[in-house]
């Protein structure tokens, strides 16, 4: 279902996860210059709990189509702005490792977090057939590259809250 309509909007997807990257770094920045360190935690892992909730929605809750095999399909590709199942994986981890690496201010280790959450999906995706969803190493390698976006957009806007906080003289 989710397929099918990003294959009829396909020209959307690019944009929209550029809208998404955008979005998270202004929320981010703005979440970086509140001055209470305990709300502003309380709202970064509010919007990391919230922004994981469709990445279980799309890749861990059953469908109709029951597989009676364990299967994985093993490629890797590098997407174009036309490759919309890619661009989509890409998107799906960049709100939430993005929002963990502000939180934590720990971007190597949340970059980590992020590949191994995708990588344990896939596993889960190939051992258990009664969900009906396929395995497969793209998916992983696109939403390990959306989590390496992410934290290097964390980082960035990290260094410039923190510029930024200074010339204003902690605000």
């Amino acid at each position: 279902m989710i397929t099918n309509f990003l294959l009829d909007n396909s020209a959307l997807v690019p944009m929209v996860s550029l809208l998404i990257a955008v979005v998270c770094v202004g929320v981010g920045y703005s979440l970086l210059r509140i001055r209470s360190v305990k709300r502003r935690h309380l709202i970064l892992w509010t919007l990391v709990m919230l922004s994981v909730v469709p990445v279980v929605a799309l890749t861990l809750v059953p469908t109709p189509n029951r597989l009676d095999y364990v299967a994985c399909a093993v490629q890797f590709s590098v997407p174009t702005l036309t490759s919309v199942e890619p661009l989509a994986n890409l998107a799906l981890f960049f709100p939430p490792v993005f929002f963990a690496a502000l939180a934590t201010r720990r971007p190597v280790l949340m970059l980590a977090a992020g590949a191994g959450l995708s990588a344990g999906i896939e596993a889960v995706q190939a051992l258990v057939p009664a969900i009906g969803r396929a395995c497969d190493t793209n998916d992983w390698e696109m939403n390990t590259v959306g989590a390496i976006l992410a934290v290097l957009l964390a980082s960035g806007t990290i260094v410039l809250a923190n510029r930024t906080g200074r010339q204003d003289g902690g605000r």
